[in-house]
């Protein structure tokens, strides 16, 4: 892929790759939408997975925290199940719930019915990020999906889980169904990623939002193999990889081997005792996302520390420790974009 000579100036791709940066590069997760009313406005009657599906209203939800607060990327508004429903599983998004499946996988011949991603599944997908890449101009696009032990709880469970006690049932009981699962499930991963990259999304998250329910073997084991061959595959389109899971501070090492380029690192791990477990790698995180319901005094005091801590590593990407929460207010959050682009220079 030839790089997009926009971009050449981008703080947050310079980060990602371990460069000397102008700034510490800033976004957050669930950035596009959760807080901002414009985004409440133009969701208003329509389903998450309809949204998803609009290229249209794709576009302009990854939009709007751009323009409201400039932050150095963003991130193309999806959701981790959307492949799966774009293949034809029978699911949906309940507000208040999450991913509910209506026939959760059981048995060998459940996987092997699920079909494999291709392209052809996910057209909005191509329309909408080529539709971004034209719009953001300078700022990059990083394009998302689901962690296979993350997706694969969602469909072994029928929905959230708190114990993922099915989950690990099938892992340690089944492992045959367990390990074709995880590879269907990489598989369908790594084309959504592909598809996101050929669009022109200039780096990707992989998103592993329960990992941390397993023990550094168990994820050795059962886990990182697949999470490695998805990332593999990203690593094959020539862009940036990050890898982030919640409640992983017992992980981040083996995430990193998974073959991150970029390490998320959550709120409960101080970023200075993640850097030396991460390796030779970048990081990017971590302020407690309700610190922005702190007094605003409060809140860049933190970052600043975050930011400080960050010096020691090949690169700091500054985060949030996990996605914005919808009750944000999003003024908070453009003081806090404002006082991390501003640091390096403000000292």
């Amino acid at each position: 892929m030839t790089p997009d000579p926009r971009l050449a100036d981008s703080a947050f791709l310079k980060a990602a790759r371990g460069e000397p940066v102008p700034h510490t590069p800033v976004w957050f997760m669930r950035q596009a939408g959760r807080s901002l009313p414009e985004y409440l406005a133009v969701r208003e009657g329509i389903g998450m997975l309809e949204s998803c599906m609009d290229p249209g209203l794709v576009t302009e939800i990854t939009l709007q925290p751009v323009r409201r607060y400039g932050v150095d990327a963003a991130i193309f508004f999806s959701d981790i199940v959307l492949p799966l429903k774009a293949v034809g599983l029978d699911l949906d998004i309940k507000p208040g719930v999450g991913p509910v499946v209506a026939d959760p996988v059981r048995t060998l011949a459940d996987v092997e019915a699920i079909p494999d991603l291709t392209p052809e599944h996910v057209p909005f997908v191509t329309e909408a990020v080529r539709g971004l890449v034209a719009e953001l101009g300078g700022t990059p696009l990083i394009g998302f999906a689901g962690a296979p032990f993350t997706v694969a709880s969602y469909l072994v469970e029928g929905g959230p889980s708190k114990e993922h006690a099915r989950t690990k049932a099938m892992m340690f009981g089944a492992p045959d169904v367990w390990d074709a699962l995880l590879r269907k499930i990489a598989g369908i991963s790594a084309a959504y990623l592909e598809v996101q990259v050929a669009a022109g999304a200039s780096a990707v998250q992989l998103f592993d939002s329960w990992a941390g329910a397993l023990t550094p073997a168990d994820y050795r084991a059962f886990v990182m193999p697949h999470s490695a061959r998805v990332l593999e595959r990203a690593g094959a389109l020539g862009v940036p990889r990050i890898h982030f899971g919640v409640g992983t501070a017992n992980l981040l090492g083996l995430m990193g081997e998974a073959g991150a380029d970029v390490v998320g690192v959550d709120w409960r791990t101080p970023l200075a005792d993640a850097i030396p477990l991460v390796g030779d790698r970048v990081v990017q995180g971590n302020l407690d996302p309700t610190l922005v319901f702190a007094p605003t005094e409060v809140m860049t005091a933190r970052a600043a520390e975050i930011i400080e801590a960050g010096r020691s590593a090949r690169g700091h990407i500054f985060n949030l420790g996990h996605g914005v929460i919808p009750s944000t207010d999003p003024d908070q959050l453009q003081r806090l974009t404002e006082f991390v682009q501003g640091f390096e220079t403000s000292r």
